[in-house]
């Protein structure tokens, strides 16, 4: 029987083409973020489960990869439950393993440390467009500033990379998740429901106010409580100021701060911004992980139609490792989603040095060999990229190929210096 030549569903080769790409659009990301003065760092793709299955993760924690114990430890006769079987995971995200590194790590760190992270991860997900099982994440994440100068440098970080790679016209949706409590709390709903309530919240782009409407009671809640509710989005529709209306109706729900500290992350990066971009406060985002404790935020492209990144403020996650917390907040890129959108735009990487193909007739000598990869030597040195291989039977075929690869020059080389 012969091997399986594809890869494993919901995970993809690369080719060269994209690997091209892919190249140049981490080059453009680790340039523009070291200079808003993060570093890199890496962690392992692999982390203890008890670190991944926290209840910090949400819906992604029943995405797990879980890896078997090894070895001795390794009983399958004696064993009872899954804690027997499994002691590790393929991360999901980056942003656990940030948080175990942090802990680990906090003595030989500044303070606060501005963190990049690039790396693949792992989710047993249902592949779709622009969704894999295995993919790469970007993330910029800043620990130990509880200031909102973390929301601002994050936003504007993020979004100049943005523009560096020829994106324009798209929005950064804004929301805190004091915000979204101190609502449902106005509204009367059961502390214990809030998730519930904000999973329902969440799908209002797709199913509308008054499919909100109708899951919320179908899901029991009072109707005096679901139409306490959305009154509030009703009155911000009708309202130039949503934020302010908002703040002024959960009057003794919501503390000032929170109102304050979004207006001057909106109107420190709108008046900072070097890149085209619209920063709009939305009060129907959510984000799924458990983890934020204070500002959301979510990229939105209308090329993709959906949201290409996102992030916040997640400012008790140090503290389930260390017992000492630690204010935190990362955003993330969709480096997967960007890099689909420039494929599908036809992008090009700009400034490639030029590339010349050297073709060699099969049975030139060895002397005549050596003087032809010199010369190829000497250009490279140039700054040409200079590819270096026999020639093909199909020479037309071959040429077509490599001009399909970026090569505007063919030098050909003969056994036959007459040919």
């Amino acid at each position: 029987m012969a091997l399986s030549k594809k890869p494993v569903t919901g995970m993809k080769d690369i080719l060269p083409e994209e690997m091209q790409i892919r190249d140049y659009v981490i080059s453009v990301i680790k340039e523009t973020y070291g200079k808003f003065g993060f570093t890199s760092i890496e962690t392992p793709c692999v982390e203890n489960i008890e670190n991944l299955s926290n209840k910090q993760g949400g819906e992604n924690e029943k995405l797990i990869f879980k890896i078997l114990k090894r070895g001795e430890k390794l009983n399958l006769e004696t064993a009872e439950s899954e804690k027997d079987l499994v002691d590790g995971g393929l991360r999901y995200d980056l942003t656990v393993p940030l948080v175990r590194f942090y802990s680990n790590h906090a003595n030989e760190l500044p303070s606060p440390f501005k963190a990049l992270q690039m790396g693949n991860v792992w989710r047993a997900d249902r592949p779709q467009r622009g969704r894999y099982r295995q993919f790469m994440q970007c993330d910029i994440d800043i620990l130990g500033e509880p200031s909102n100068l973390a929301e601002i440098e994050l936003i504007l970080a993020t979004t100049t990379t943005l523009g560096k790679l020829g994106f324009k016209n798209f929005q950064i949706r804004i929301n805190e998740r004091r915000i979204l409590k101190a609502m449902a709390a106005y509204s009367g709903f059961p502390e214990e429901s809030y998730d519930s309530v904000f999973i329902t919240l969440d799908k209002m782009d797709k199913i509308g106010l008054e499919g909100v409407e109708e899951e919320l009671l179908q899901n029991g809640f009072a109707k005096e409580s679901v139409d306490k509710y959305l009154a509030l989005f009703k009155g911000m529709e009708e309202s130039a100021d949503r934020l302010g209306f908002l703040a002024g109706e959960l009057s003794g729900f919501l503390e000032e701060e929170v109102k304050i500290s979004l207006q001057e992350i909106m109107e420190s990066v709108g008046a900072t911004k070097s890149s085209d971009f619209e920063l709009v406060f939305d009060p129907t985002l959510v984000r799924g992980m458990s983890y934020y404790t204070g500002t959301i935020f979510e990229i939105a492209m209308p090329e993709f139609g959906g949201s290409c990144g996102g992030g916040g403020r997640y400012d008790k996650m140090v503290g389930k490792f260390t017992g000492n917390d630690v204010p935190a907040c990362g955003f993330s890129i969709g480096f997967e989603r960007i890099i689909l959108l420039l494929m599908e735009s036809g992008f090009k990487v700009p400034s490639q040095p030029e590339k010349v193909a050297y073709l060699i007739e099969k049975g030139i000598p060895g002397q005549e060999l050596c003087k032809v990869i010199a010369q190829a030597q000497v250009e490279r040195k140039d700054g040409t990229q200079v590819l270096v291989v026999r020639m093909n039977k199909n020479k037309k075929f071959q040429k077509e190929q490599l001009t399909k690869e970026g090569y505007t020059q063919f030098k050909e080389f003969y056994k036959n210096p007459l040919k």
